[in-house]
């Protein structure tokens, strides 16, 4: 909140305009900041760091992305922001063989059904909420867009194109993020029918952190529902 927020003018005019090789760590981001409640649970940022021309948007999902993404900063020249949370979340990716690219998202289960595009911590919530689709014969297709600006359109593209419904996922606010990201896209390029999900227009409380992601029906089991709901 208060690098994205409070410094958001400095970011703006003292890094982007000039367009300066800094890269931005922040963290604590969205709702699963638990107790520190509403003034430090920051849903906005995204969507102030995307109005600003030349920024590089990184969100990872678990550990291993998240080195992988300090990496891919430091190597990039340019501005960066980086989006880290606080909560501990389970680690999907092999170091081993993970590779990450700027603005290349990355395609963790195929179907046919429904698109999944998730970001950060949801994209485990993202899977969790296909298992439970697939119990129920709905084929879903989950996308790791780690990049949030650059987007990597194309391959949102070809999965829309593929399954004729998408749903973006975010601990952030629907407005601004990755689920307008994905919509400017789509409405230009081709028109789909899509369900955003994230925090809807409203501010954060405290709280523990899982709890707040249940209430929020952003944990697995939320998303399930939603998904379940409008499809």
């Amino acid at each position: 909140m208060f690098t994205a927020g409070r410094a958001y003018e400095q970011i703006r005019n003292s890094v982007g305009y000039p367009h300066l090789n800094v890269k931005i760590g922040a963290t604590h981001a969205g709702i699963s900041v638990g107790e520190d409640g509403a003034t430090h649970q920051c849903n906005e940022d995204i969507a102030l760091m995307r109005t600003i021309p030349g920024m590089v948007i990184l969100s990872p999902a678990d550990d291993v992305e998240a080195k992988a993404a300090v990496k891919a900063a430091a190597e990039y020249v340019g501005p960066v922001y980086l989006r880290f949370g606080k909560m501990a979340v389970p680690v999907f990716n092999d170091e081993a063989t993970y590779k990450f690219e700027i603005g290349k998202g990355i395609v963790l289960k195929t179907g046919t059904d429904v698109t999944i595009i998730a970001t950060g911590i949801c994209v485990n919530s993202a899977l969790e909420a296909a298992e439970k689709l697939e119990a129920d014969g709905i084929s879903a297709e989950v996308i790791n867009i780690h990049t949030i600006k650059p987007l990597d359109e194309e391959l949102i593209l070809a999965s829309a194109r593929k399954t004729g419904k998408v749903v973006t996922v975010e601990e952030h606010s629907v407005i601004g993020g990755l689920g307008s990201a994905v919509c400017d896209v789509l409405a230009e390029k081709l028109p789909t029918s899509v369900k955003k999900i994230g925090v809807n227009d409203t501010y954060g409380h405290s709280g523990p952190a899982p709890k707040l992601l249940e209430e929020f029906k952003l944990d697995g089991n939320g998303v399930y529902t939603q998904i379940k709901e409008w499809i």
